[in-house]
């Protein structure tokens, strides 16, 4: 039979990447965004497919569909359009749960949430496994969306507790490819932007606090395999590339990509911006038998390709 399954911030970065993949596996996908962050163009490709269908709504209002699964990943996901409107990002995390997890109760539906590694905050252990509880700030200029995933969460696993639902979360590391937003004001995309057009690429800080880059491609295969995991585990479960880069190693790989003659300059660091960040996945590993596949710097080159596009 064939699986009808929600993808809500479908036309954003992961979520049009996430309804491709979802129809190339035969699934009937219902996409819907409110394009407070996507962009129709990332969803353009598939309009005519019979198997995918486009509803523009935002999740802070109910959403009445027949589904099998629900992929919630409707918020916005980049410091430069959470902090724009502070209010309707946490109000798109905690409501919008709400809202989806009674769409999932009534129609008996297996539902993700597309969690984050700021529910870690700055942390203070290292690497990040999912018993960590973290170090974030409940009051400063991330806090919307850091303590607004951790509230999803929550909700998540007392509708799990509560009503018996069957729930997934997954906490997603950087990730970056095609269809990253030009101005999202994520690393990696910056980096690129800069880098393509010979402008000055702007660092945070002394360029030394550490990211890791996951692939979309790889992001997207451990939502399919979380989500279709035995319904025993719930998670929460890293989803992330364990390989750690400063800000200035990455600068200088982009550059050497991209035969920049773009120079390096170092700007303030933001408020509560975390010093490090990497994932422990053996429980992915273990319990989903995945792990990032695409190297660093073939990423980058497909990335690259598509800005230059």
């Amino acid at each position: 039979m064939t699986k009808r399954v929600l993808v809500t911030g479908g036309a954003g970065f992961l979520g049009s990447h996430l309804c491709e993949r979802l129809i190339n596996d035969g699934c009937e996908v219902i996409c819907v965004d409110n394009y407070f962050t996507g962009r129709k163009e990332n969803i353009e490709h598939l309009i005519d497919n019979p198997k995918f269908e486009l509803i523009r709504h935002d999740i802070t209002f109910p959403l009445y569909v027949e589904v099998d699964q629900i992929y919630n990943l409707a918020c916005p996901a980049s410091p430069v359009h959470y902090r724009h409107d502070p209010v309707k990002t946490t109000k798109t995390s905690v409501i919008g749960a709400i809202n989806m997890l009674g769409l999932a109760k009534r129609v008996n539906a297996r539902i993700l949430q597309a969690s984050t590694s700021e529910v870690y905050g700055d942390p203070i252990v290292h690497p990040q496994s999912e018993d960590y509880w973290g170090n974030v700030n409940p009051v400063g200029v991330r806090s919307c969306y850091d303590e607004g995933k951790r509230c999803a969460e929550t909700l998540f696993f007392d509708y799990q507790r509560q009503h018996g639902l069957n729930i997934k979360v997954a906490r997603i590391f950087n990730t970056y490819g095609p269809r990253m937003h030009p101005n999202d004001g994520r690393v990696v995309s910056n980096f690129v932007v800069q880098a393509i057009q010979n402008q000055n690429i702007t660092i945070f800080g002394d360029g030394m606090q550490t990211r890791s880059f996951c692939y979309v491609d790889d992001l997207i295969e451990g939502f399919i395999r979380l989500m279709n995991s035995d319904p025993s585990f719930a998670g929460p479960v890293n989803l992330g590339n364990p390989c750690e880069f400063t800000m200035i190693d990455l600068a200088k790989k982009v550059i050497d990509l991209t035969s920049s003659s773009s120079q390096l300059i170092f700007l303030p660091l933001p408020q509560d911006d975390p010093r490090q960040r990497r994932p422990n996945i053996d429980l992915a590993k273990e319990l989903l038998k995945w792990e990032p596949m695409i190297d660093i710097e073939d990423g980058l080159k497909k990335t690259i390709d598509y800005f230059k596009g």
